[in-house]
């Protein structure tokens, strides 16, 4: 019988993450979940702790990886290890820088040593204020590399640099999926994005916020397919040349997303 795959989910206690692991268990994969908890909740993966293809390692990935690690086989390293909303890594920008950088060099590390194929989960931030609609993975993005949010955006530019330098090393098999928006089970209330906002908000019967005219447009993703987009980025065999931007392509204004 052929082997399942063992995946490994930095930051797997995550809204993200831990949706990704519903979907690989309900796949038939073994999961690695590694997690700080720092954004992440333990409410997240509660409902998985029963199940035997399932174990969880709290550990920070700038640290040295637990030698534990080590003992086991893996065949996929996701990295979605890294706060994702505003006021979650404005709150301490140098671990937000670190862990983009340094988590993901010693992920990439672990990965080359296990000959693991390794996926990054980059972000449409990296694209800064973008003067280009909608933004193509070939577009280079307009950026403040020194401004409050330049912990998460740069940080994960960098990080896009290791993995892609890895990857022309011949040091592992790479991919890079840049994330846009997402909304789903387990989004935190309290991530500061408008869509928790508006949603928090309507719950509790207050008035919605809408900062400026609300014309200004964006795109959701429902987790879901997010999560099918990234295993199917992971499991493509194919030759793999650059970034691949994940989420809906069709935008919509913030009144109108209000009005839904």
């Amino acid at each position: 019988m052929k082997r399942k795959k063992t995946c490994l989910i930095a930051g797997g206690a995550g809204f993200v993450g831990s949706n990704l692991s519903d979907a690989l268990l309900a796949g038939g994969f073994e999961v690695i979940c590694v997690d700080n908890f720092r954004t992440g909740r333990t409410t997240n993966i509660d409902h998985l702790k029963r199940e035997p293809r399932f174990s969880f390692i709290e550990a920070d990935i700038i640290e040295a990886l637990p030698a534990s690690l080590g003992r086991r086989r893996v065949d996929w390293v996701f990295n979605l290890a890294c706060a994702a909303s505003p006021p979650h890594y404005q709150s301490d920008p140098e671990h937000t820088l670190l862990t983009s950088v340094i988590g993901t060099r010693n992920l990439l590390s672990y990965a080359e040593q296990a000959r693991a194929r390794f996926l990054l989960a980059s972000t449409s931030e990296i694209y800064g204020d973008p003067q280009v609609h909608p933004q193509t993975e070939s577009y280079w993005g307009y950026v403040n590399p020194t401004g409050p949010r330049a912990c998460y955006d740069e940080g994960k530019r960098a990080a896009e640099t290791l993995v892609f330098d890895y990857g022309r090393a011949e040091r592992g098999e790479v991919r890079v999926a840049r994330i846009f928006n997402t909304y789903g089970p387990r989004m935190r209330a309290d991530d500061g994005r408008v869509v928790s906002n508006v949603v928090t908000q309507a719950l509790a019967g207050d008035d919605i916020t809408i900062y400026g005219a609300g014309t200004q447009t964006r795109s959701f993703c429902y987790v879901g397919d997010l999560v099918e987009g990234l295993i199917r980025l992971m499991e493509y065999d194919g030759s793999y040349g650059g970034a691949v931007n994940l989420g809906n392509p069709v935008e919509m204004t913030i009144h109108e997303l209000v009005e839904r």
